[in-house]
C-alpha cells in the first residue's frame, strides 16, 4: 500500500503556530504522541528555510522518533537511524510537563544492531536534571504530522509512517 501524500506547512508558518503553542499551548497529549514519526524536514535556529542536506542526509538514514505511552504522562522512545541492514537506535523515558507541552526525554541505552544480530548494546549515563533534552511541542496535525522545537533551537517536522508529507521551503 501506497503512504498517503499530505502537505505540511512552511518555516513561516510553523514559527506562527509555535508562537500559539506558546501563548494558548498546543493541546498536545501522550495519547496523540503514539507511533513511529519519520524525520521530514530541519530548520536550523533562526532558519525559516529547511536545510536541504540534513532534510536529504536524514531522510536517507530513515530517522525516525518512535514513541509508546507506558502510563498516561510517561512515555518509551527510540530514536534510530538506519543504514541497510545498520541501524542505532537510543532508548529511553519521557514524559510531558507544561501547557505547551514539553517532551522531556533521556536516553539511557544504546544499541548498534546489523543483520537483526545485537553487535553493541551499552547503558547511558542520565544527563543532569538541567540538561535534559527536550522537544517544545508545537502542533501535532490531524493529517499526520508533528512540529517541534528542539533544546538546541531547531525546528522539526516529523510524519507518522504512513504518511509522507512534502517539505517545503
Amino acid at each position: 500500500m501506497a503512504a498517503a501524500v499530505i502537505d505540511q506547512p512552511d518555516g513561516a508558518t510553523l514559527v506562527a503556530f509555535e508562537r500559539q503553542a506558546r501563548q494558548q499551548g498546543s493541546g498536545i497529549e501522550a495519547l496523540g504522541l503514539e507511533g513511529t514519526w519519520m524525520l521530514q524536514c530541519v530548520w536550523s535556529k533562526g532558519s525559516l528555510r529547511p536545510s536541504p542536506f540534513s532534510n536529504w542526509g536524514l531522510r536517507g538514514l530513515r530517522a525516525r522518533l518512535q514513541i509508546d505511552r507506558t502510563t498516561s504522562h510517561s512515555l518509551q522512545i527510540t530514536n534510530a537511524v538506519t543504514l541497510g541492514p545498520v541501524e542505532l537506535r537510543f532508548r529511553g523515558e519521557g514524559n510531558l510537563a507544561g501547557r505547551r507541552p514539553l517532551l522531556i526525554f533521556g536516553f539511557n541505552r544504546m544499541e548498534l544492531t546489523a543483520w537483526g544480530q545485537t553487535l553493541l548494546q551499552r547503558q547511558l549515563p542520565s544527563p543532569a536534571p538541567r540538561r535534559q533534552p527536550f522537544f517544545a511541542l508545537i502542533r501535532r496535525d490531524a493529517s499526520g504530522w508533528l512540529a517541534a522545537r528542539g533544546r538546541g533551537g531547531g525546528l522539526a517536522l516529523w510524519a507518522l509512517r504512513d504518511q509522507e508529507p512534502r517539505c517545503q521551503g
